[in-house]
């Protein structure tokens, strides 16, 4: 078959389908990464196409924050499960994802919606569990919390800081780290208590936004949700995965609950799992809390 005529590995049709016919599709693929992708169905409706490992929360949590909380969230009108495929169709919420207009908001604006988004999700705080895990004691899937596990690693329901711990110091499993950073490290970790239900990622593409007013209109993106240690929202919004997103977390992070200890120790954490620029000084000033001068080689 010429290069010319293979199938669209989205649709399936062949150029040679689409010159028979002159239906123009309604359907677009919008989003992909790893196994999944995200259909535009028309104007109103977005269908999610991905494998069932991990499992998606998403369902279950949304309907939980429709019922306890006022957070605007998707709401999904069918989900399904055939063979290794797990989909869903979720109503379109009007609007765009705030990182598509992020450069052209006014900063008075800027400051207003962080304030905003910020009170909704504040209703979280309110809400506790005996132990870290997802709804209904399922475990959670956290590769930015668990560094150097991929989404597929399922950990807890755990109870205890020590429990957390373990989990933790397995990204720490070097040879090539002192075993005084290991104790430093577990000397100060912010106690996780209370479990405290979390989103988990708050990027600028989970945020909807009104294009004009600029409010929000919904956070989306709750798959993997959860009760995690009461300083991880605070902590991983401190991570910014653009300049934009940085931007954008920085100032709702002004206006949330402050967890600034846990946020100084998960950043510290997190530097020995990378060798990225800003790694590399809070590594070496970590290092010299612990008594060991200058830096160290963490690749393995």
């Amino acid at each position: 078959m010429a290069s010319s005529e293979v199938p669209c590995p989205a649709c399936k049709w062949t150029p040679d389908q689409q010159r028979r016919c002159s239906y123009e599709s309604n359907v677009r693929l919008f989003y992909g990464a790893g196994d999944r992708g995200y259909w535009a169905l028309g104007s109103k409706f977005i269908f999610k196409d991905r494998g069932i490992d991990p499992p998606s929360y998403e369902v279950m949590n949304t309907r939980f924050l429709a019922e306890k909380t006022t957070i605007p969230v998707p709401i999904t009108v069918q989900e399904w499960t055939e063979g290794k495929r797990y989909f869903q169709i979720v109503e379109r919420v009007p609007g765009v994802p705030l990182d598509e207009i992020w450069s052209s908001i006014p900063q008075p604006d800027r400051e207003r919606l962080a304030s905003q988004t910020a009170g909704y999700l504040n209703q979280l705080r309110n809400f506790h569990s005996p132990k870290m895990q997802s709804l209904h004691g399922q475990p959670l899937h956290c590769a930015h919390l668990f560094l150097g596990d991929d989404y597929g690693v399922p950990h807890g329901p755990l109870s205890t800081a020590e429990e957390l711990w373990d989990e933790l110091a397995k990204a720490l499993e070097n040879d090539k780290i002192p075993d005084a950073v290991r104790s430093r490290f577990r000397e100060t970790m912010p106690s996780p208590l209370p479990w405290t239900f979390t989103h988990g990622d708050l990027t600028d593409c989970n945020i909807i936004v009104d294009p004009v007013t600029f409010e929000l209109r919904s956070v989306i993106d709750w798959e993997s949700s959860g009760y995690f240690p009461v300083w991880w929202e605070f902590a991983w919004a401190s991570v910014g995965l653009s300049t934009e997103d940085k931007e954008w977390k920085d100032l709702l992070r002004g206006n949330m609950a402050n967890q600034e200890e846990g946020r100084q120790w998960y950043l510290n954490y997190k530097s020995f799992t990378t060798n990225q620029p800003w790694a590399l000084e809070r590594r070496v000033r970590f290092l010299k809390e612990c008594g060991v001068e200058g830096d160290i080689d963490i690749s393995k």
